[in-house]
């Protein structure tokens, strides 16, 4: 369901913001806020998956992505 955010943003960090999405003819919403927002999220998002299997992954040896697939190989 959407909703509505609403944050102050100081003058400079506004106007540049203001000038890409008029050169890309989008909106701040779509351009600048979900994308950033998205780039915050997915890793903390991925970090509370990993911490509670990471004990087992670490007895198991497995500490890198190419552990991992060797593991499933």
């Amino acid at each position: 369901m959407p909703g509505t955010i609403t944050i102050r943003v100081p003058g400079k960090l506004r106007r540049d913001p203001e000038k890409i999405v008029r050169a890309e003819k989008t909106s701040k919403s779509d351009a600048i806020i979900r994308d950033a927002l998205e780039r915050y999220v997915a890793p903390k998002r991925f970090q509370r998956l990993r911490k509670p299997v990471l004990p087992f992954a670490e007895a198991e040896v497995l500490s890198t992505g190419e552990d991992i697939f060797k593991a499933l190989s």
